[in-house]
Parts: C-alpha cells; sequence; structure tokens
C-alpha cells in the first residue's frame, strides 16, 4: 500500500508509480544512496494504471513472437531483422536489473513479477507461410534465436498449443517457437521495487496526489500537487521531474511549457480483452501465440492468444480489442482530457493527422461497439473451437499514441516509446508504448546517461551500474560476444526462476 509520506525539496521529483518511474528510483537510487526522492501517485494504490497486470499482456517483448517488428519481406525475399535483435538486448537489460533487485533483497518471490512462459508466432496462409519460414531463417541465424524452432508439421503445432489445431481446417499453417519466453507481470514488479524505495532514507511516496501543475524555477521546477482526500495542494522544490504517467504525460509536458513539448499532441486508444478462466482450457494452452494484423487493423492492435499468470492464478487472454476514446486515463482519467489537450501549437498536426486516419477512427468506434460474435470470429482465427460460454469482455488500460509535427501524414499509431527531455535536462518525460515496459530499464537507463551523466562518470558508479545492468556497456548483440551473452542469460534467468 502507498504511503503519504512527504519530502520538502527532494533532488528528483517522479510523477505516476508505473514501470518506469519504478525502475528509474530504483536505479537512481541505487546509483547514488544520497539522492533524495518524491513520488506523486494519482491513484489511491501503486501501479493500477497502464503497469497493472489486467491492463496489458504482460508479453516480455524479446522480439520472438511479434510479427510487427519484422512486417514485410524485402525484395529479395528475405526478412530485416535488426529490429528484433534490438529489443531482445534491450529485455535482457530489464531482466538483467530485475535479477539484481531479487539478488539484493529489494524485490522478493520473482514468480509474482515473471514466468517462463514460451512464445509462439502462428499464420495461416501460403503466403504468410513463406513469410514465417524467412522471418525465422533471418531470426535463428543470430545467437539470441538459435534456439528458435519452426515448422509447418499441424502434429507438432498442435503438442505446441493444442488450441489452434482444434477445429481447424486444412488451410495452411506454419509456426516458430521458443521456450524461453516470458509472462510479466509489470505492475508487481513496479510495486516491489516502490515499497523498497519507500523504505529507504530520503525517499517519499504519496499516492492520491494528482500533480496540477509545473513551473519552472530558477534552480529546477515547482511542482504542486494535490492531495485528492483532503484538496490541500503543496508547492514542492526539485531539481529534476520525470513525468511517467503514461498517458497523463502529455498534459503535464504541456504545463511544463517547455520548448519541446510545443506542438506535440496525443491521440487515446482504449483497450479491451477477452478472458478464459475455465481450467480445462486454461490447461490446455501454455504460450503467447501472436499472429498477423488483421486487414482493417492497425499494427498496436495484433491478436494474441496468451497464457498470463496474475496474482498466482493462470488464466488465457485474448485481444487487443481497441476502442474509441477521450480519456488518457482508464481509472483516473477524464472525457475532456483528449479535447482539453488540443493546442494552437499543435492544432493543424492533430488536424492534419485526423484527416489522413480517418479509417482508423472509423475502426475504433467499429472496435468498440461490435458484439460479441464479432469478437468471437476473431477468436476463432487462433482458436477454432472456442465458445462463448467461456469468455468474457474486460477493459484494459489506454495508451495515449504521442503526435508530432514530424509525422506529418504517416498513420499515428506506431511503435517506440519517445523520451522528451528539455534542453538543460531538468525534466523528462515518457510517451508511447509498445514495447515500452518491457524495455524500460533500457529507456530509464538512457534518462540517466543524458540527465545524470555524473553518477555514471566515477569509477564507483560504472561498477555500481554494472553490478545492475551488466551489459549496459556492452554490445551483446555482434555475434562474437556469443559466449558473454549466454553466460549473463544464464544467471539472470536463475535468480529469476526462469530455468
Amino acid at each position: 500500500m502507498a504511503s503519504k509520506t512527504h519530502l520538502t525539496n527532494p533532488d528528483v521529483v517522479l510523477i505516476g508509480s508505473g514501470v518506469m518511474s519504478a525502475n528509474l528510483a530504483a536505479l537512481l537510487k541505487r546509483l547514488d544512496p544520497n539522492l533524495t526522492l518524491q513520488l506523486y501517485e494519482v491513484t489511491d494504490g501503486l501501479a493500477q494504471e497502464s503497469s497493472d497486470g489486467w491492463n496489458n499482456a504482460g508479453t516480455g517483448h524479446a522480439g520472438i513472437c511479434e510479427l510487427s517488428y519484422t512486417p514485410k519481406r524485402e525484395a529479395d525475399g528475405s526478412v530485416n531483422v535488426n529490429k528484433v535483435i534490438e529489443i531482445f538486448e534491450q529485455f535482457e537489460h530489464s531482466k538483467q536489473f530485475w535479477s539484481y533487485a531479487v539478488a539484493n533483497g529489494m524485490a522478493d518471490c520473482p514468480k509474482d513479477f515473471i514466468n517462463p512462459v514460451q512464445h509462439i508466432s502462428f499464420v495461416h496462409g501460403q503466403s504468410q507461410v513463406d513469410f514465417l519460414k524467412a522471418r525465422h531463417a533471418g531470426m535463428s541465424a543470430h545467437p539470441f534465436f538459435s534456439e528458435m524452432e519452426y515448422t509447418t508439421d499441424r502434429a507438432k503445432i498442435a503438442k505446441w498449443a493444442p488450441l489452434l489445431l482444434d477445429g481447424r481446417g486444412a488451410v495452411p499453417i506454419a509456426a516458430t517457437k521458443m521456450d524461453t519466453g516470458t509472462d510479466v507481470n509489470f505492475g508487481e514488479i513496479s510495486r516491489k521495487l516502490l515499497n523498497w524505495l519507500g523504505k529507504q532514507k530520503g525517499c517519499g511516496i504519496a499516492s492520491s496526489h494528482r500533480v496540477v501543475d509545473l513551473k519552472e524555477s530558477g534552480t529546477g521546477w515547482e511542482v504542486h500537487a494535490k492531495d485528492l482526500k483532503t484538496g490541500e495542494v503543496r508547492i514542492n522544490q526539485t531539481k529534476f521531474v520525470f513525468v511517467g504517467a503514461g498517458g497523463g504525460s502529455l498534459p503535464l509536458l504541456q504545463k511544463s511549457g517547455i520548448p519541446e513539448a510545443k506542438g506535440l499532441g496525443g491521440f487515446p486508444i482504449g483497450g479491451q480483452w477477452l478472458i478464459c478462466d475455465n481450467p480445462k482450457i486454461v490447461n490446455q494452452h501454455q504460450a503467447k501465440v501472436y499472429g498477423q494484423a488483421l486487414d482493417a487493423a492497425p499494427t498496436m492492435a495484433v491478436p494474441h492468444l496468451d497464457t498470463r499468470i496474475l496474482d498466482g492464478k493462470k488464466t488465457l487472454l485474448f485481444g487487443p480489442f481497441a476502442a474509441w476514446t477521450t480519456k488518457f486515463l482508464h481509472k483516473k482519467g477524464s472525457v475532456t482530457d483528449l479535447p482539453f489537450s488540443v493546442r494552437p501549437d499543435n492544432l493543424s498536426t492533430l488536424i492534419k493527422i485526423g484527416i489522413h486516419n480517418l479509417e482508423l477512427v472509423r475502426y475504433l468506434v467499429q472496435q468498440g461497439t461490435q458484439s460479441m460474435a464479432a469478437r468471437m470470429k476473431v477468436l476463432h482465427v487462433f482458436y477454432p473451437a472456442a465458445q462463448a460460454k467461456d469468455w468474457k469482455l474486460i477493459d484494459a488500460g489506454i495508451r495515449v499514441q504521442a503526435i508530432k509535427k514530424t509525422d506529418g501524414e504517416a498513420g499515428i499509431v506506431h511503435y517506440g516509446t519517445e523520451v522528451i527531455t528539455d534542453a538543460n535536462c531538468t525534466i523528462s518525460a515518457l510517451l508511447g508504448a509498445s514495447p515500452g515496459a518491457s524495455v524500460s530499464v533500457n529507456i530509464v537507463l538512457q534518462v540517466i546517461k543524458k540527465c545524470f551523466p555524473q553518477l555514471l562518470a566515477t569509477p564507483e558508479g560504472h561498477a555500481r551500474m554494472k553490478a545492475m545492468i551488466p551489459t549496459y556497456d556492452e554490445d551483446i548483440k555482434l555475434p562474437v560476444h556469443a559466449a558473454r551473452f549466454r553466460d549473463v542469460q544464464q544467471k539472470t534467468n536463475k535468480i529469476l526462476q526462469l530455468l
């Protein structure tokens, strides 16, 4: 449970208690135990918005099964796998830090937040079978993915994931599999790290507090935080602000007035899942199975059938189904969030983007209003024998896609997390989405390098970071470093009980 601790004039203020803030705060405190940190969270608890286990798919995004990271074949028939290699390395940074946290008493019981679940890519139709074969050829040539299996053998696929073949017709199918995939409860690892942080000297955590204003001062920032229980507004002075508030980051950036926020807009997209907790069905599936995006869907809506392990219970999740919303946060958002975010400096960009994405808007409205029968039709692509009585619809989190002037006429739904930092390195904010939570440690590491370089400049600081993330300054993507990668991964997986 979050505390109500308040520090006056801390070195760092963090806004939001999700996985980004939790990792950054823990890393900073380990690098410099004398740093003082204050975290504000708008909900009553911690990590209740996008990081919460029920508000995201929990996939440890490592590029293994996510076909959207390799969207098409090149002219020569090959598939460019550079992106998946990059994402895999970044997820290893997260695992390394979390294993350090477990080994050093910052987080207990790793199975509360990470569990081994095989990652499978599954396609149907000859053109997609050919694509997956080329993808496998490109990926398995790299040491990261050398153990990836590919097959068109229906009996083997049925052994990997029986539900995929239950009731399926004779269409050509193919799948790839790696057993080293994971299911992650990002909310739980966030809470563990923040609970540890709250016990450290010089650290304050205040839930039910909304940051209502950010004002530049001569030595940093004035942070205006409103206690939602009493209505009191507390003004705190700090040298550095980290805005890790998920969908709530954009309005705070706009309040800051920094030039880097000019022209920024946001487009919220709601999410929904079908879930099944029927043991007879759940126990037949132990995998995260990703397919290709459906014809009308944006890249973020790639369907997948996932094993989830939340609060010690195994369940199945299918989706995501997108939905139209004007709220920026799932629990503490308002329908006025989107209209109130429109400013003179971003109006023309939003209008231009909107004109070129009318199909997306129509898609979101259609998704949010479709019948259960229509949703089951999509599920049948993965699990042909699925019955509606075994599944129910739940709401998930909301993601706000950052829109920049440089997006021009491009589609607004794309991958990647935007890191916005002012010229003086006194404020940083995170915008964007997948694979954000999975690679959160790597993302906040970039914030530390840019805004706290002094913490890494000394031999002692460098050694501390190497202890937490052993390969943070090594390019383990290079095949010549395969032995080093395997050694570190083996130690990490053992501590996290993934072996």
